[in-house]
């Protein structure tokens, strides 16, 4: 279970005196016990939920991260790259670009889709299946660049 294994490597980064990792593991932690309690939510949550709130910590961090490199705020972007980094540690192996795009081609010939009208289907689907692997953006990008 991800909440234990957090548990444990806080406890390890406060002894090692890890600020990066353990800001990161924090972060984690927090957004764990806030998707156990929300509303309509069961005590545990599965893995697919713990790889949705991972993604959504990354995701905000990568946006953060951009806004402060355009604001040529180096110390900013800095702590939000660390933290990333931590996160990343604990979801699922990301596929590399031609991974990803070998599975879209295969995908494209799976469910038979020519154009770019069936970008919706073919999102739905990859999206589904690709759940933590792949990041949705790379994931829309490739599927729009293959269908072009």
């Amino acid at each position: 279970m991800l909440e234990n294994t957090i548990n444990q490597d806080i406890k390890a980064a406060m002894l090692a005196k890890d600020e990066a990792t353990l800001r990161g593991l924090r972060a984690i932690k927090s957004a764990l016990l806030l998707a156990k309690t929300e509303k309509g939510a069961s005590q545990e949550i599965n893995q697919d939920a713990e790889i949705k709130v991972l993604q959504k910590l990354v995701k905000q961090r990568k946006e953060s991260a951009d806004i402060y490199k355009s604001q040529n705020r180096e110390d900013l972007y800095q702590i939000e790259v660390e933290e990333i980094a931590v996160i990343e540690k604990y979801l699922p192996k990301q596929l590399s670009q031609e991974e990803l795009d070998a599975y879209i081609k295969d995908l494209i010939a799976r469910l038979q889709v020519s154009s770019v009208k069936d970008m919706g289907k073919l999102m739905g689907v990859a999206n589904k299946e690709l759940a933590g692997k792949a990041d949705g953006k790379a994931i829309s990008a490739t599927v729009k660049s293959l269908l072009a």
